[in-house]
């Protein structure tokens, strides 16, 4: 599939009308929009999403994280080509980091994932993450809301890495999977206990061979752990499954856990709850970021700031008076 062009004489109500028809072309191409930088396109972009949002909120949301060499992109191809046997049509947003010095990211995920990629009920959509802290790009919710507009009714959100930003991806689905490598002893400290209260579900994976006693013994210990955790859903305790993604196995039961855990979240109305916390903290999020901007873009303050923050580096002035001057200046023009 050729790399989508915004720059296209599509029209944004024609590029809508493609996205609700299932066109993965078009999906591809609105994605490319909303991940798009230029004012022009943001603004096409916010069109495109008000035409789609009457259309979306019937996917399960799903947030997989884990450390590198865990086994992700193994695991999710796993799950993606199992929810398609009973049914799914499954869409993966897949986040790469980018580089700092250069900007750009390797985006190898499809070839990760070789098999799922095949699948016409499956559309896996790498992007980089640009700095973007928390593991995931700066536009996946509206990527992911694209997805089910389109008509993929399970939506998976890979993320960076795992650590202590990663739990931003919580924020953004239904249910956050945690995934580990078998473990044990001192290694249990690696794992940051801010990630571990996110989690609804955590799986040891590579749970064969050799490691296979290794990784029943680490679910063990994180099952202790997590009773030590207050849980983010009254009506579901986190469990802790293993699986080996390669030779597919316990991937039956992951979900089965997973489709307990979004029955039960339905039934209460956890999952509109959730959904509807996430939309405020999502509006908060670009309050802040267009603040940011404008701030930045301001004539006045883009004039003094280079000067503060040098006031500021050799110690001629607090980063607290800076910050003041620098708003009173703002709120003022």
């Amino acid at each position: 599939m050729p790399p989508a062009d915004p720059d296209s004489p599509m029209k944004t109500d024609s590029l809508a009308r493609a996205v609700l028809d299932g066109d993965r072309r078009a999906l591809a191409r609105a994605i490319t929009l909303i991940e798009s930088t230029r004012r022009d396109h943001r603004d096409q972009a916010e069109a495109l999403m008000e035409e789609l949002m009457p259309h979306v909120g019937g996917a399960i949301r799903i947030g997989i994280s884990g450390a590198p060499g865990v086994g992700k992109s193994t695991f999710i191809e796993a799950l993606g080509l199992h929810a398609i046997e009973q049914g799914r049509k499954v869409a993966v947003l897949a986040v790469d980091p980018s580089s700092k010095r250069g900007g750009g990211s390797i985006l190898g995920d499809k070839t990760r994932m070789p098999e799922l990629s095949q699948s016409e009920h499956a559309f896996i959509r790498p992007s980089p993450s640009s700095g973007t802290l928390g593991g995931v790009a700066r536009r996946t919710r509206e990527a992911l809301l694209a997805c089910e507009a389109a008509g993929f009714d399970m939506a998976i959100v890979e993320t960076v890495g795992v650590g202590q930003s990663e739990t931003a991806v919580a924020d953004m689905v239904d249910m956050f999977l945690l995934l580990l490598l078998p473990a044990g002893g001192d290694d249990l400290q690696g794992i940051k206990k801010g990630i571990m209260e996110m989690a609804d579900l955590v799986v040891v994976n590579k749970a064969d061979g050799e490691l296979e006693k290794a990784a029943r013994r680490t679910a063990g210990d994180y099952g202790n752990a997590l009773r030590l955790i207050r849980p983010t859903c009254p009506e579901w305790t986190p469990r802790v499954l293993t699986c080996s993604a390669l030779q597919g196995e316990g991937i039956t039961d992951i979900w089965q856990a997973i489709g307990e855990f979004n029955g039960l979240r339905a039934e209460s109305g956890g999952i509109e709850k959730r959904r509807a916390d996430q939309a405020r903290a999502w509006m908060w999020s670009e309050i802040d970021e267009g603040l940011r901007t404008r701030l930045h873009g301001h004539k006045d303050v883009g004039a003094m700031i280079d000067g503060l923050e040098a006031d500021v580096v050799a110690g001629k002035m607090t980063p607290t008076a800076a910050a003041q001057k620098i708003l009173g200046v703002f709120l003022a023009g």
